[in-house]
């Protein structure tokens, strides 16, 4: 005889909170510091992670988003980099053999800004020195002594051919620059008109005289470009001597202060050589820039842009080790970028044009980024890899040969990297990374694994209740009743959908809150209490509940066929629940079965149709092992049947079905009738033993809540597995309806548990090789043996055998 199934009672339907234990926790909250609440392993691991200096041990955290993943991160690592020194600052400098490799210096933490001040100054005394340290009567002097020398030789040169001019009887002539030669008659110098007047053998005569002395002028002034040349060079030592002069203190005081940093050092050294050309071409009066658009001309800013150091990153002393999150991980974001201007159609850079990127900010500590933005870019990735790899900050842009074609662009010396890195990302995508990267395991050896759950216990309700009091605190200016705090602990065990333990989605639990809170102040409350959590909850379901709501109507209009009373063969109410967006919801799904003669076993309308996926494929298919392994150990399972989930028109996967399937499918074969007022839900093995399924509250709600708008007889219920019961957590409104004897839930082990209930009949257990006569299993036994010899063509006796029993079953 199968045991009667009773149905669950209230207690069993959702988990016990104390109120008295949660106002103990109110009473006395937990001691500062409050630790991050459960994840012991993942919070090991990182702890191991950041004891250990060698290369390779980054992290990767494994979990799903809103478990804490992030807060856990940066509050771990922010607690650690005070035990760190502070990191080195790095800049860059010009490099005067090339520019295009700027050179990259270290210096302590503050120094930088120190250095670059200093050289500001610097470049503020060259400005104010220049070019007003050339009217020094000194330099004036040595000026005008070198423009003597050069005039005395042109000087010499134009008097010795005036001397031979005077004796042809032609007069030299000098006006802006410009020598030019007359004719003298009677020693005055002729004029155009007069010199035509003369007669034309004297005309020839002047002719030739003024022609050999040009002659005479072209050879004494020959020397002429070389003396410009000696005297400008001669002028251009002298003004480099004044340059230097001038620049040598203020230099020296720079090389003094830092004689310490061998890179300042070095660089100093090739300033004190730049910065007399560099004077020379753009503070000099004489120079270009000293022309009419000099007012225009920024000489601070040139000599800024040429001489300055480019800070890269900069830390105070005694400051601890970065902690840098990267939201968006493009290439220039971590690696950093040098910027471009457009001059004339050519795009022009410099090494102060160098932008740094996450890993120059978190050089010296840690760079949380999340996997699937780094992954989204396989560039960025293999960057990432190679970075890591050698220690050194990868900087030459992937784009940059097709963006800028052939301007001018720049390779900067490489930057040692010591980082380390955290990877956020879901279960999924490490192991596809592992799978597909070989790199991979060596780069990120640490594996922080976050639960979806946490068990509970009375420290970890503790802990709980302390931090939701925090936050209403701190960030919702609100308190809230330890009612309102007992259903935050129901609501995370639903979240958890078990009885023992808590979700791990901690941020839910607080957008609840803040929720609740809102409808706290549209009452006037400053304190949040139960009812407002219900409503929150309520509300939620409301704005995201449409789709579900429509669902249910269609039932009730009888547009989708499921019968909550009455009997019927073939024909079982199973559950399914629906996944959409961040919801999820329950609804009742009328599955059938029909069984004939043949020989095409139990088919799978959905996965003929290509509705069904593989899981669910699989759990149809268990079937025709049970009824095998059941019925037919002493002839041939022959049959055609046919399974289907009626008006379901999009994909079906999962197992949850096979219990309601097999249900169905036995009415069909027994033609016995099954309760309506029932709907189940389970997965099967092929010996018959019903296992768990997921979303076990949600498909009882989405029942009840189809009964409850028929309205509840009190013969209308829900079959799950037993091992379902430590995940129920069921709303107050099922609670009270199982309470009041209105609705019920059984919790079954064995398929003939659920047939019995089903059926109101005896499944009958096996004793001495047969069944119980008008038991579910004989008769099932009957009518697949008759099937067999139908099929088989021995039906001599089978045709009466069966029927007979059924009529009497029916009498």
């Amino acid at each position: 005889m199968t045991k009667t199934i009773k149905p669950l009672s209230s207690e069993q339907l959702a988990p016990s909170v104390s109120l008295p234990h949660i106002s103990t926790c109110m009473q006395n909250p937990y001691p500062d510091p409050l630790p991050f609440i459960g994840q012991n392993r993942a919070q090991s691991a990182l702890d191991f992670a950041l004891g250990m200096e060698l290369p390779g041990y980054n992290v990767f955290v494994m979990g799903e988003a809103a478990t804490g993943r992030f807060t856990m991160v940066k509050d771990k690592l922010e607690a650690h980099c005070k035990t760190r020194p502070t990191p080195k600052e790095w800049l860059y400098v010009n490099n005067y053999d090339d520019h295009r490799e700027p050179i990259a210096l270290f210096m302590q933490a503050g120094e930088s800004k120190v250095l670059a001040d200093d050289i500001d100054s610097f470049l503020d005394e060259v400005v104010d020195t220049f070019p007003a340290a050339f009217d020094n009567p000194g330099y004036q002097r040595k000026k005008k002594s070198l423009d003597r020398d050069f005039d005395n030789k042109y000087n010499a040169a134009l008097s010795a051919v005036e001397e031979l001019a005077a004796k042809k009887s032609v007069a030299m002539m000098e006006e802006k620059g410009v020598v030019s030669f007359a004719p003298v008659v009677d020693g005055k110098a002729l004029d155009d008109a007069e010199f035509m007047a003369l007669e034309e053998a004297v005309q020839e005569h002047f002719f030739d005289a003024i022609e050999k002395l040009e002659d005479c002028l072209i050879e004494a002034l020959i020397e002429l470009p070389r003396w410009k040349r000696e005297s400008s060079e001669k002028l251009r030592e002298l003004k480099k001597t004044t340059i230097e002069l001038a620049t040598k203190p203020l230099l020296k005081a720079l090389e003094h202060k830092y004689a310490s940093h061998i890179g300042v050092i070095r660089y100093l050294k090739d300033l004190r050589v730049e910065i007399v050309d560099a004077v020379l071409d753009w503070l000099d009066d004489d120079s270009a820039a000293g022309d009419e658009n000099k007012d225009d001309f920024d000489a601070k800013g040139m000599l800024s842009d040429f001489f300055a150091p480019n800070i890269l990153v900069e830390f105070k002393e005694g400051q601890a080790a970065p902690v840098v999150y990267e939201p968006n991980p493009t290439f220039g974001n971590i690696f950093g970028k040098i910027e471009y201007a457009n001059a004339h159609g050519t795009l022009i850079t410099s090494y102060r044009s160098i932008q740094p990127g996450a890993l120059h900010r978190a050089n010296g500590g840690y760079l949380i980024m999340d996997a699937d933005k780094v992954l989204a870019n396989v560039q960025v990735w293999d960057g990432l890899k190679l970075s890591l790899k050698t220690h050194q900050i990868k900087n030459d842009l992937p784009y940059q040969d097709s963006s800028v074609g052939s301007s001018f662009t720049l390779k900067p010396q490489l930057i040692p990297l010591d980082v380390k890195i955290i990877l956020l990302g879901s279960r999924d995508l490490y192991y596809t990374i592992g799978e597909y990267d070989e790199e991979f395991g060596e780069l990120f050896r640490v594996l922080a694994d976050f639960d979806y759950y946490l068990p509970d216990s009375d420290r970890l309700q503790y802990q709980f209740v302390t931090k939701v009091q925090e936050y209403c605190e701190q960030t919702l200016k609100c308190t809230l009743t330890g009612e309102a705090l007992a259903r935050l602990l129901k609501f995370s065990y639903r979240q958890a959908e078990h009885q023992n333990k808590l979700s791990a989605r901690f941020a839910d639990v607080l957008e609840l809150v803040a929720e609740a809170s809102y409808y706290a102040k549209q009452d006037g409350l400053s304190e949040i209490d139960a009812p407002h959590i219900d409503e929150a909850i309520v509300g939620k379901q409301y704005r995201t509940g449409q789709l579900s709501e429509n669902m249910l109507s269609d039932i009730e209009e009888g547009h989708t066929l499921i019968a909550t009373e009455g009997e019927a063969v073939g024909k079982v109410n199973g559950l399914t629940v629906l996944h959409i967006g961040d919801t999820a919801f329950g609804t009742p799904a009328r599955i059938t079965a029909t069984v004939y003669a043949g020989a095409d076993g139990v088919i799978d309308v959905e996965r003929e149709a290509e509705l069904g996926k593989s899981i669910h494929s699989k759990g149809v298919m268990l079937l025709t092992g049970y009824l095998g392994n059941k019925y037919a150990q002493n002839f041939s399972l022959t049959l055609s049947a046919n399974i289907a989930i009626e008006q379901s028109y999009g994909f079906i996967d999962g197992d949850s079905a096979s219990l309601a399937e097999l249900c169905g499918l036995i009415s069909a074969i027994t033609q016995l009738p099954i309760d309506q007022s029932l709907a189940l839900t389970g997965s099967i093995n092929q010996h018959g033993e019903v296992q768990a399924v997921g979303g076990v509250n949600e498909k009882i709600e989405g029942f009840f809540k189809l009964c409850k708008m028929r309205g509840l007889t009190g013969r209308q219920g829900v079959i799950i597995p037993r091992s379902n019961l430590i995940n129920l957590v069921l709303d107050d409104e099922v609670l009270a309806a199982a309470q009041q004897g209105r609705f019920h839930i059984f919790a079954v082990a064995t398929v003939d548990e659920a047939l019995s209930l089903l059926m109101q009949r005896e499944a009958g257990a096996l004793t001495n090789g047969e069944y119980p006569q008008q038991s579910i299993n004989a008769l099932a036994l009957a009518r697949l043996q008759q099937i067999a010899d139908v099929v088989n063509g021995d039906d001599k006796d089978a045709e009466g055998e069966a029927p007979n029993e059924q009529e009497k079953d029916h009498s």
